[in-house]
């Protein structure tokens, strides 16, 4: 087995991108050209790697996370290859998280399209250092200066081009490169493993200086020195812009921008260069942070084996041969196979029974994981995702990861009672699997409802059911999940008395509750001022308090976007107790919900729609008719792009009437983007 790379030399990234931009065709040719496969694999042809699970090769595109790795120079580089289908975007979400830094693929005709700015905003979130890659400029209509444009614009990001494209459209043959100032040629007899390093023609020259010499500026921001000898006209050495340009990069300033055609095999091997001159490495970046389980105190921990020993649980997958995988990223610290550790937020020993690399769904065992490393674990019992392992004793509890709120529902039930058992525990594991899949009963109709976050979404789970549980079901026709809020200020108080056995239960407590931000979710805060309250008792009433939040007071729907605040007036009494204390809570929540203009909300989303001109019309006037708001036209060559907002319950079955609509000529893409108050109708229909 090859040496493993020291820390400093590991390269913790993804790629992540819109659907169809070319993310795992990328990946594909990394792989090929690092020595990891012989073979390219195609993703029209079912063949890619990467995409392992028979649904990805089916459909053709990317529905899990897949991690990999590979050597490059003398790097190595651990990749996630995340999917593009905002159906799935918990899959990027919980990359991100863990990641070091990533490649942003953009699709050269398209440019930044709307999963592109969702993923983008996710790796803002977490301060991901990006490439970016602008792939598929032999297609027709592709357009680099445009799409550099748009990641300024859109995404508000700093682009600074470190190549130019040499050809256009069927014509395109290479890359000019602005440091060394060299044309590169791709042989497309070695499918793109040879090129030919070239002088630029002279006709390109003048455009290259004005690139490199933006370039040279850029960089000249994050280097004093350079600063001064690019103002005094001085010749400036390669690495130095290089050094330059990586600090503004590992401070998310900068944005390297560089193209390419991946499936015709142009413009791959630059990219995996400029992954080991400008992403960082884990010791690259600060230290991670997190809280004591106990203190709540601020602990950090370098990525350093010297180190306890801190990992983060990000993505649980069931595998048929080796069980339940759960992929952690270590920041700190080794471990040994064999050997445990501590769950710090439940407080649970888990032991490591095995340690995999993956490659996809290929595993290849590990006797040992350190900081840097991305692996998976078999045999942790307790552990999901978003939390924290560590040494018992030097507990830390790391930022755990959010799920976004589930938007549609379907019903389910076996096509056999014998297959009862086997659904509900299918069901559950999905669960612990994926934080935006959610299992409900149905408390009128008894009914097991599944939640998801679109069509695709759960079209997948239900197969997945049954290909991999071998459990047949019948479902439902989708339905809106909707969710409930207040709309103004109301308080009440609960009390409770009762005595079980010789014990009395006593307690009163008030409540307020008004509305919140969109988005916010649940907000609960405690204003009661007697020191005399068990903390535990504070705990029980918050409990309750979101546990009779998942069902509102006008038709049962989960409520969202709320404050609630136990007011100062809270006392302890001498028969108070935790359940007495739990009891109350719930009758003065309920009770103030009632009092607070309570209201159905419904999601709106987020649509665009790209469309040939001729068809403009219709497709405008179809979405008018669905309660669409149109926030915008926009040209790209000889199609329209149309953005507009929709209530989701006026999509269901779009893709098919689209299709109808415009001979099969236009596509579409669709993600959650806020909840809005239902009209009046709507309520009433819904009220019965």
């Amino acid at each position: 087995m090859a040496k493993k790379p020291s820390i400093d030399h590991t390269r913790n990234i993804g790629i992540m991108a819109h659907i169809d931009a070319g993310k795992t065709t990328l990946t594909e040719r990394i792989l090929f050209y690092t020595g990891i496969s012989h073979k390219i694999g195609e993703v029209h042809e079912g063949t890619a790697q990467m995409d392992w699970m028979p649904q990805e090769q089916e459909r053709g595109i990317t529905i899990t996370s897949a991690a990999t790795a590979c050597n490059w120079k003398d790097c190595r580089i651990n990749i996630i290859d995340t999917p593009g289908h905002v159906d799935f975007t918990m899959e990027v979400e919980r990359s991100l998280r863990v990641l070091d830094g990533a490649i942003g693929v953009f699709d050269g005709v398209a440019g930044v399209e709307p999963q592109s700015e969702t993923v983008w905003r996710q790796a803002n979130k977490y301060h991901v250092p990006r490439l970016a890659f602008v792939n598929k400029l032999d297609r027709t209509g592709a357009d680099f200066e445009r799409c550099v444009k748009m990641i300024r614009d859109r995404l508000g990001a700093r682009p600074v081009r470190m190549q130019l494209p040499f050809g256009s459209e069927s014509g395109f043959k290479g890359v000019v490169d602005l440091l060394s100032q060299k044309l590169v040629v791709w042989n497309d007899d070695s499918l793109g493993v040879e090129f030919d390093i070239q002088e630029i023609p002279e006709e390109l020259l003048d455009e290259v200086a004005i690139a490199r010499e933006e370039l040279i500026e850029a960089a000249a921001d994050f280097d004093e020195n350079l600063m001064v000898a690019y103002l005094e006209g001085d010749e400036i050495a390669v690495d130095k812009i290089q050094a330059a340009i990586r600090k503004g990069v590992i401070a998310c300033n900068l944005v390297p921008v560089f193209c390419g055609s991946a499936f015709k095999n142009k413009g791959v091997q630059p990219i995996l260069d400029a992954v080991v001159d400008y992403l960082p490495s884990p010791v690259d970046l600060p230290p991670v942070k997190g809280v004591h389980p106990h203190t709540g105190k601020e602990v950090e921990r370098i990525p350093s084996e010297n180190e306890p020993f801190t990992a983060l649980a990000f993505k649980i997958q069931n595998d048929s041969f080796a069980g339940q995988l759960t992929y952690i990223r270590v920041y700190s610290g080794a471990l040994e196979v064999g050997k445990r550790a501590q769950n710090a937020g439940k407080k649970k020993k888990e032991r490591f029974n095995k340690l995999l690399k993956m490659h996809a769904n290929k595993r290849e065992e590990l006797s040992r994981i350190s900081a840097g490393d991305i692996a998976a674990v078999v045999g942790l019992k307790f552990t999901a995702t978003g939390d924290t392992l560590c040494d018992e004793g030097n507990e830390i509890l790391l930022e755990s990861i959010d799920a976004p709120e589930p938007v549609i529902s379907i019903a389910i039930e076996p096509k056999t009672t014998a297959d009862q058992d086997k659904l509900s525990n299918a069901l559950e594991r999905l669960a612990f699997e994926d934080p935006t899949f959610v299992v409900k009963t149905d408390e009128e109709t008894g009914q097991t409802l599944i939640r998801g976050m679109g069509e695709l979404h759960l079209e997948i789970v239900v197969d997945r059911l049954r290909r991999e549980f071998n459990v047949e079901a019948n479902v439902g026709e989708p339905r809106v999940a909707f969710r409930e809020t207040v709309t103004a200020e109301a308080s009440a108080i609960g009390n409770f008395e009762k005595t079980i056995g010789a014990v009395t239960h006593k307690a009163t407590v008030p409540l307020n509750v008004r509305p919140g931000k969109r988005g916010e979710g649940i907000v609960f805060i405690n204003e009661a001022t007697s020191s005399g309250i068990p903390a535990e008792c504070i705990e029980s009433i918050e409990e309750s308090v979101r546990g009779a939040l998942e069902s509102g007071v006008l038709a049962g729907y989960p409520v969202v976007d709320i404050q609630v605040r136990i007011l100062k007036e809270l006392q302890h009494l001498v028969d108070s107790t935790e359940l007495a204390y739990k009891i109350a809570a719930s009758i003065a929540l309920r009770d103030a919900l009632r009092k607070a203009a309570s209201v159905i909300l419904e999601p709106i989303m987020d649509v665009q729609v790209v469309v040939p001109d001729e068809f403009l019309g219709e497709v405008v006037g179809d979405l008018n008719r669905r309660q669409g708001k149109i926030n915008g036209i926009e040209s790209s060559g000889i199609a329209q792009n149309v953005e507009v907002n929709v209530p989701l319950r006026q999509m269901f079955g779009y893709t098919t009437d689209l299709r109808t609509l415009t001979q099969g000529r236009a596509t579409h893409t669709m993600q959650f983007s806020h909840f809005s108050a239902v009209p009046r109708e709507i309520a009433t229909a819904i009220l019965g």
